[in-house]
Parts: structure tokens; C-alpha cells; sequence
């Protein structure tokens, strides 16, 4: 097993031991803060019970420290719709009930804003826009949907999207395939099928995931590359319609190498049909994607 692969199973084993940097999940523990008497007031104390303690899904957030968290943690709410339009975000509340600094909520909403998912005006305080101004390509709120309750549509979009970007992609790499590219996409080849033989699932996952961003990323096409990151949160989320990425078996570790194969010998068609290949979906949801055609 090459170097990269070990050093990439160590650190999966670390991350999936839910261990973390000593008090860096519980820096921020919030107790449970007194009900506000206001009328319209967001209901933060919903199903969930984890819903009012951020600290709780820090090891889910993408950024770090407190505003990573409520970021994470709000954007949630939003699009679960325990956070609806027809209240409004108090900044004052926010604060209180996570017991955080102004700083940390005001920066909190800008984040949010710049997603599409608040919008602050005068007289009007901050809202919750409507689905249709969301950023839907933005990889956090990717995620969060389909982990809510829209999350058979999101991975449903996803696996259409999907579809339409990857082949494309993988055509394009065979015209600008680089030896340090093309080493770089074997080596995650031998990473997933090692942990395929290992049973282990996240160094297969992250390893399958660097390799279909890679690919994106040297199509040699600005545009699409700027579309890797959904492709990685594509994968992060996989769960709904299932293709070939999300079957750790010889069949897909077999597909993979046959893209690495057609890219090192420059074969568009053949690399774009062997995505074609991995991205089908199982029989019995092979309605979100047509069958490849055979070339």
C-alpha cells in the first residue's frame, strides 16, 4: 500500500473515532436558556432536542469555533422549516437562546444572507426568504436539505446533476490528462480498494470523493470545476438514489480504474461511458437517469 494511502486510512480512522482536538466540540456547552415572551417568536425548542445546543453538531459544521457552529446550526432550522418566513430572526433572541456574543450572531446572518436563505431590512428586521432565492448549488445548504425533510428531492437533483456534469467532465480529461494527475486519480483507486478489503467505508468514501473532484477539476473547463464542490457534497450526502459510487464492490472499483485507463490513453468516449456506468442507479429507481448508451 502506497504512502498516501496509509496516511489517508489513519486519518479517516481518527476522524470516524468522533475524537477531536481536546475540548473543541464542548468549548461553547450552552445551558438551557430561559422561554422568551414574545409573540411570533422563533419556536428554537423543536422535535429535535439537539436543536438548541450548537455545540452538539459542531463535528457537522464546515467552519470552526462558535460561528461555524450557529451558521451550522441555523441554516439547519431554516431549511427544515422549524424556522419559517413568517417570523422574524431577532438577533437579540438568537444571542440568548445559544448564548452568543452579538459578533457571533450578527457574522452568523451574514453568512446566512450571502446563501440566500435571510435578508435583513429596515422596519422589517431579518427573514427568512423563500426557497427560490436560495443558493441550491451552495455545498452547505446541499447538505442540509438533504438531511431535512426535503431529502429525497435534494439527492433526487442531485444524481440528475450529477449525471448531466461527470461524464461531460471525464470526456474533457482525456484531453488534458497531466502524469502527476493521472498518478494522483490511480493512487485513490488503490486507496478505495484497499478499504474496500478493509471494510473500510469512510477512507472509501473520501478517497472516491477526492477522485470524482479531481477529475472535474482537470477538464480543463473553469465552469465545471467551479461545480466540484457540489459534486463532493453530492457524495458526502449519498443515500438516496444509489449508484455505482455508493456500491463499495469490485464492480465500481473496477469502473474507476477503467476511467484512470481511458484517461491515461487519452479516450474521451471510453472515459465518459465509464462514468456513464458509475453513475447508474439501481433498476429499481433507474427513472431519475437513463441507462448509458453503449458506444
Amino acid at each position: 500500500m502506497s504512502t498516501l494511502a496509509h496516511t489517508m486510512m489513519t486519518a479517516a480512522r481518527s476522524a470516524d473515532s468522533g475524537l477531536a482536538n481536546p475540548g473543541e466540540l464542548d468549548r461553547y456547552p450552552y445551558a438551557e436558556a430561559p422561554a422568551v415572551d414574545r409573540v411570533g417568536a422563533p419556536a428554537w425548542d423543536g422535535g429535535d432536542p439537539d436543536l438548541g445546543r450548537v455545540g452538539r453538531r459542531a463535528a457537522g459544521s464546515r467552519g470552526r469555533g462558535l460561528h461555524g457552529q450557529l451558521v451550522q446550526q441555523l441554516g439547519q432550522m431554516i431549511v427544515s422549516g422549524d424556522l419559517g418566513a413568517d417570523r422574524p430572526l431577532v438577533p437579540e433572541e438568537i444571542g440568548q437562546r445559544f448564548e452568543v456574543s452579538r459578533t457571533v450572531v450578527r457574522e452568523s446572518l451574514r453568512v446566512l444572507e450571502a446563501k440566500g436563505l435571510v435578508s435583513a431590512r429596515p422596519n422589517v428586521g431579518t427573514r427568512v426568504r423563500p426557497v427560490s432565492d436560495w443558493n441550491l448549488l451552495d455545498p452547505d445548504i446541499i447538505e442540509w436539505r438533504a438531511f431535512g425533510p426535503q431529502r429525497d428531492n435534494q439527492r433526487r437533483e442531485l444524481s440528475e446533476l450529477r449525471w448531466t456534469i461527470e461524464p461531460l467532465a471525464a470526456r474533457l480529461a482525456a484531453g488534458h490528462g497531466r502524469e502527476e494527475v493521472q498518478q494522483r486519480l490511480a493512487d485513490m483507486v488503490e486507496i478505495m480498494g484497499h478499504a474496500m478489503s478493509q471494510g473500510d467505508a469512510l477512507t472509501f468514501s473520501r478517497a472516491d470523493s477526492e477522485f470524482h473532484s479531481l477529475l472535474i477539476q482537470v477538464a480543463g473547463n473553469r465552469m465545471l470545476e467551479h461545480l466540484s464542490g457540489i459534486v463532493s457534497a453530492a457524495l458526502h450526502v449519498s443515500g438516496g438514489p444509489v449508484t455505482g459510487c455508493d456500491r463499495p464492490n469490485e464492480t465500481s472499483l473496477g469502473q474507476h480504474s477503467r476511467i484512470v485507463d481511458a484517461l491515461a490513453t487519452g479516450d474521451g468516449v471510453a472515459a465518459e461511458t465509464a462514468m456513464r456506468q458509475l453513475l447508474t442507479v439501481h433498476p429499481e429507481v433507474e427513472r431519475v437517469v437513463p441507462a448509458p448508451r453503449e458506444h
